[in-house]
């Protein structure tokens, strides 16, 4: 995971409105949280545009306080799926960003302008993809109904306060956990009118209706709402968030909803689907990383091995990486050998492959490996991560350079990119590149002033070339609008 980096200054008024709502216990959790000041229009109307451009100055900041997973094969597994149940949905505007928190509790969140955010946690309680997907339909319902705007238009004089507290507990819940953050949402929208909260209940089974309808409509089992439910209802009923009052909490869970959901369910007829291979592959991703230590994840998935579970293929996946992150190679060889023979172009198991021969110090063939499956998917951004990280490896930084700068043209908006580019690019000794895509780190995670730095230092570096002082001239002129947008006054 790359350094989480706070911004360099607070964003006060908004930060302030949501702290004064907050009681006192939890001021000292919510001190260092920077979230964006939306200035005087956030008590007016919001257009769907207002809306894109509030939820992208939200998840620069998000991105550089949350602890996020840097998991390409992963985002990219989310990002399918998602995009999938969009098409069948009712959202218009589908420029959708997704954001995994390293998290283990169970959470999703979808925040105004096509944001959507899910907690790591959230892959090993939903047994299936459908499970899984039940909440992604319905958060993409939240986004597709626009329940931010109706609900600020609802109460417009308290716009300003409802707005801090509730993306302030979603970055509460993601970074010091889930009761703070759910204490900090009650205590703003306790705040609100008693009508407004008999509202937000409403959305919440509006989305649950339109979710469910986007499950069906994606081919998927209508059924597994009502289970995925259950399982969570399960998970929390006795936690301390129970204190909370439901009607408070962000999603309510309670034994009518579970009852309503399946009631609506029954509608549909059932459908009976196989096991998803490609979600239970990423169930076991998420299990490795959220293991202790790679020897204790050795443990877990050689007992699940020995026992029953929904993917034995998948359990062997787990193990393959938990050996290869535990240092042993040679077993992890032997292991992946032993389930890829029949799907040797999966992307899962080509990178796995890969990362055993690095682990062994046998670069040139991971490099080898991973070119060969670029072939079949050009631009795939899992296995160009990969190769260019390969290549790095393999002492050739300026080859890796000319990979992420073409990957960057395709995908601008992953961190970990601009991250490894401009590691790369100090290896290759070309200096004004590292600084340019450190900014252009610093910049998805909101360090503007670290990224004003870095472009700085580049522009003394460019000399006569008047190309690249322009382009780093406009990128400086970009950095202020982005300020200006969080902080007109």
């Amino acid at each position: 995971m790359h350094p989480r980096l706070l911004l360099s200054r607070p964003l006060r008024p908004l930060l302030l409105a949501c702290c004064l709502a907050l009681p006192p216990s939890l001021w000292a959790v919510t001190e260092d949280l920077k979230i964006p000041n939306l200035g005087e229009s956030s008590t007016s109307l919001f257009s769907a545009d207002y809306e894109y451009q509030l939820g992208r100055m939200w998840l620069r900041s998000f991105r550089g306080q949350a602890p996020l997973m840097n998991d390409p094969l992963l985002h990219s597994y989310l990002e399918n799926l998602v995009f999938e149940l969009a098409q069948h949905s009712e959202l218009q505007d589908r420029r959708i960003e997704l954001v995994i928190v390293d998290n283990p509790t169970i959470n999703a969140f979808a925040v105004p302008g096509g944001v959507i955010g899910v907690h790591s946690g959230l892959f090993q309680y939903a047994q299936t993809e459908d499970e899984f997907a039940t909440v992604m339909a319905h958060e993409i319902a939240h986004l597709s109904q626009r329940h931010f705007s109706r609900r600020m238009e609802l109460a417009q004089e308290q716009g300003p306060m409802q707005l801090a507290g509730l993306l302030a507990g979603v970055l509460l819940a993601a970074t010091v956990g889930t009761d703070a953050g759910l204490a900090a949402m009650s205590a703003a929208q306790g705040l609100a009118q008693d009508a407004q909260l008999r509202y937000s209940r409403a959305n919440e089974a509006e989305a649950d209706r339109v979710g469910l309808r986007t499950l069906y409509n994606a081919g998927m089992d209508p059924y597994a709402a009502p289970q995925m439910f259950e399982r969570m209802y399960a998970a929390t009923r006795y936690s301390q968030s129970d204190r909370v009052p439901e009607f408070l909490r962000t999603h309510p869970l309670s034994e009518k909803r579970i009852s309503d959901t399946r009631t609506r369910a029954m509608q549909y007829p059932k459908r009976i689907r196989s096991v998803s291979l490609d979600y239970q592959l990423m169930r076991a991703r998420v299990a490795v990383q959220a293991a202790p230590t790679p020897e204790e994840a050795v443990a877990i998935f050689r007992s699940a091995a020995e026992g029953q579970s929904l993917s034995q293929e998948a359990t062997r996946y787990g193990l393959v990486l938990a050996l290869t992150a535990a240092g042993r190679a040679d077993e992890a060889a032997l292991t992946l050998d032993s389930i890829w023979s029949d799907d040797s172009d999966r992307i899962e198991y080509v990178i796995a492959d890969a990362e055993i021969d690095v682990a062994r110090g046998n670069t040139t063939r991971a490099v080898a490996t991973l070119a060969r499956r670029l072939e079949l998917s050009p631009g795939n951004h899992p296995l160009t991560m990969s190769y260019a990280n390969a290549l790095h490896q393999a002492g050739s930084p300026h080859l890796a350079e000319a990979v992420l700068i073409e990957q960057s043209r395709r995908v601008s908006n992953d961190p970990g990119l601009w991250y490894l580019l401009a590691e790369v690019q100090g290896l290759a000794g070309n200096i004004i590149g590292l600084h340019r895509s450190r900014a252009e780190y610093f910049i998805s995670v909101n360090a503007l002033d670290a990224a004003e730095r870095q472009l700085t230092y580049a522009l003394e570096l460019v000399g006569r070339d008047f190309t690249v002082s322009s382009l780093i001239n406009e990128r400086l002129s970009d950095i202020q609008d982005m300020r200006t947008a969080m902080d007109p006054g």
